[in-house]
């Protein structure tokens, strides 16, 4: 089992704004070190380390904690995917061996046609020539874009974090389901199964919250295009990790064995082009 989602960071005040009074609890260093152990004792054998602050030194950093930890099988990391120089960049990283993707925080943009910029989707058009996935990290309301986005990008593989973050806490999905429908027919985009409960009520979220969510995930990508994925350690803030994944796994157990195995491990190394 591996967790295509997982976080690693120097925790900066000044710099980590996103991490709220009320996430106290990741208001903390956190290090393979720390998170190896207690990731094996769920079975879970490696990790995709994904990037969490927009800046190239993130990108190094992580590349710097994969070459220590073999617990770290591929690094999602940051670049300037808007960037005249671009192609000389992601030629640069090439050079890791650990450097399987990039990510822009789409979240964060106020742009609500950021997708449509040219100098955009020319870098995200470029990952393609060196072998890289984008992954695409989004609110729900974001979801039309990046699916218009989805369409223009045939040839490149594409990630979507975190189910594009079901509104659970508002206690109403049914405009997110409608909406990520138009991911069911675009085989090139994959879906991580993670975020889950953070988007749900932390301290009252519900087992059966996380199988709507999970049975649409099925429903629109099926076996074949999802992974599992921690988002740890965020995922603190709404749940331990064994929590987590104990509520994950009771979703999947009406799925065979080859599809859980899909899920949890192949669909995993095959989108970042890795190996156990």
């Amino acid at each position: 089992m591996i967790d295509a989602h997982q976080h690693f960071w120097n925790y900066d005040p000044e710099r980590d704004t996103w991490i709220s009074p009320e996430m106290s609890r990741i208001r903390a260093d956190f290090y393979p070190n720390f998170s190896e152990p207690i990731f094996k004792e769920q079975g879970i054998d490696g990790c995709i380390a994904v990037q969490a602050d927009s800046s190239e030194e993130e990108t190094l950093f992580l590349l710097a904690l994969a070459e220590q930890y073999d617990f770290i099988k591929g690094v999602v990391g940051w670049v300037d995917l808007q960037a005249k120089n671009i192609e000389d960049r992601l030629a640069y990283f090439a050079q890791f061996e650990h450097i399987k993707g990039f990510r822009h925080v789409i979240q964060g943009e106020k742009d609500p046609l950021f997708f449509q910029r040219p100098a955009f989707i020319n870098g995200v058009k470029a990952l393609a020539a060196f072998d890289f996935a984008y992954d695409i990290l989004i609110y729900p309301h974001q979801i039309e874009e990046s699916i218009k986005f989805a369409t223009k990008l045939s040839d490149q593989v594409l990630v979507l974090d975190h189910m594009a973050k079901a509104p659970l806490k508002g206690k109403d999905i049914q405009q997110w389901k409608k909406d990520i429908q138009g991911f069911k027919y675009l085989d090139h985009v994959y879906a991580k199964i993670s975020g889950i409960i953070t988007e749900a009520d932390w301290a009252h979220w519900t087992q059966d919250e996380v199988k709507e969510v999970l049975d649409v995930a099925l429903e629109v990508f099926g076996s074949d295009r999802l992974m599992f994925g921690s988002d740890y350690p965020v995922v603190l803030i709404a749940g331990e990790l064994e929590t987590w994944k104990n509520s994950f796994m009771h979703c999947m157990e009406a799925l065979s064995p080859i599809e859980n195995k899909k899920i949890t491990l192949d669909n995993c190394l095959h989108v970042y082009q890795t190996e156990l």
